[in-house]
């Protein structure tokens, strides 16, 4: 059976214990979204450029 591929890949992470922002890139779209959280709440939202479209990364595909 083939190993199924996650979907979305974290690519940055800031941490000082209680609270996160991370950037996840979704693989199918590339579209860049920041999660962040404090305590026991968070959220997700797409990162836009100026022109509030979203940021786009084109991953490479990762060794195994």
């Amino acid at each position: 059976m083939a190993k199924k591929e996650k979907r979305f890949v974290r690519t940055s992470v800031e941490s000082t214990g209680f609270e996160e922002n991370s950037v996840w890139v979704d693989r199918e779209t590339g579209v860049n979204y920041l999660w962040h959280f404090t305590g026991h709440a968070g959220g997700m939202t797409p990162l836009l450029d100026r022109e509030g479209k979203p940021i786009i990364t084109t991953l490479l595909e990762e060794k195994e």
